[in-house]
């Protein structure tokens, strides 16, 4: 009788948490050909960041949890890397499963590829050509580390090659965002109460989410932010990120007063907000591509985008923090017509079977 194969899958963040719920779900389905063991660096670590994803995604419980988090972005790696190799080195795994671009991501990387252990990166090629960016740093070397690269979309399958990538490491599959989308937009509506909790009416209020560190840490920047998405005049929604609530204390920032701050969601009242959303404005990855998956226009408060084939289309306007950029945006998205999120650009929902399949290969 053949063993199972034995996969170690390292996350860190709420996006990871996501995409690993549609492999896992995949892998498990295969029946005894895979064994699956999760580890969480808990890079992200506040219950309504992580815990909360596990429950809702049906995620299985993580088997090793690092506790690492909270520090800078060496001493995050550092610890990181020093805790999963003593996981690998003890469970050792047929292959390490990483997922997009994070100190997660490159520290679970670097522990395998220095065990010799085969690597696979779901999300591989994206590039924003911005190495200021931690994310960009991490995908590059994650990238090159990796064994198998399972890229979402033609433009990272092309970044990879013109990297001299191999060919025959890279395997198109299609975006596992995507397949979450699909799978868990029927539970999302189980959620809808949330509209009636905010006092919001559908197609008549903005979501807004901003994390990122070029963002979030400077404070002109931020106010900009905040005063352009106030000029549109509907309700604002912030789902406060630690990271934001900290600097808007430090930076005694003035909220605007139709921006509702509220604490972290989940997944699936996060999804509930962008279906019903009039328009989204974000510096997050995923949510630019979660608004086009439900047919919601979509700003990024970026100045450079990894998912260019959304700006291509019209599904997502790049504004940076200039405040009239932006609040002329705004005005242009609520104009935008339902054809543009009609190009499948990101696979057909069965990426995560894909990529099971795969690593089972």
């Amino acid at each position: 009788m053949q063993h199972p194969k034995k996969i170690i899958s390292i996350v860190g963040a709420r996006p990871q948490f996501i995409k690993a719920a549609v492999v896992s779900r995949a892998l498990q389905q295969s029946g005894e050909a895979a064994q699956e063991k999760i580890i969480h660096t808990g890079q992200h670590f506040d219950d309504n960041m992580s815990a909360v994803f596990f429950k809702e995604l049906d995620i299985p419980e993580p088997h090793f949890h690092l506790g690492v988090g909270g520090g800078t972005h060496g001493q995050n790696t550092g610890r990181m890397l020093e805790s999963i190799e003593e996981v690998l080195l003890q469970e050792k795994p047929s292959m390490v499963l990483v997922y997009g671009d994070t100190n997660s991501t490159l520290a679970g990387a670097l522990a395998a590829s220095k065990l010799h252990i085969p690597l696979a990166h779901v999300e591989a090629g994206l590039r924003s050509f911005n190495k200021k960016m931690p994310e960009e740093i991490n995908r590059i070397l994650t990238d090159h580390a990796a064994d198998i690269l399972f890229t979402p979309t033609d433009t990272a399958t092309h970044n990879a090659l013109a990297e001299g990538i191999a060919t025959e490491k890279i395997q198109q599959v299609g975006d596992v965002m995507y397949d979450a989308a699909l799978y868990y937009a029927g539970k999302a509506t189980h959620h809808e109460g949330i509209l009636q909790r905010l006092s919001l009416r559908s197609g008549t209020f903005m979501l807004v989410t901003l994390h990122r560190a070029e963002m979030v840490d400077h404070r002109h920047r931020l106010q900009q932010v905040l005063n352009a998405v106030a000029q549109s005049g509907m309700p604002v929604v912030l789902p406060m990120h630690p990271r934001t609530k900290k600097r808007l204390q430090e930076f005694d920032t003035v909220i605007p007063k139709n921006i509702l701050i509220i604490e972290p969601l989940g997944y699936l009242d996060i999804t509930v907000l962008v279906q019903h959303a009039a328009v989204v404005a974000t510096d997050s990855g995923g949510l630019q591509k979660e608004a086009c998956f439900h047919k919601t226009p979509c700003i990024t408060l970026r100045d450079e985008t990894e998912w260019v084939e959304l700006c291509e289309c019209g599904a997502n306007i790049l504004t940076g923090a200039d405040e009239g950029r932006i609040a002329a945006a705004i005005q242009q998205s609520l104009t935008t017509g339902e054809a543009v999120f009609n190009k499948p650009l990101y696979g057909n929902g069965d990426a995560g079977e894909l990529i099971a399949a795969a690593i089972l290969r």
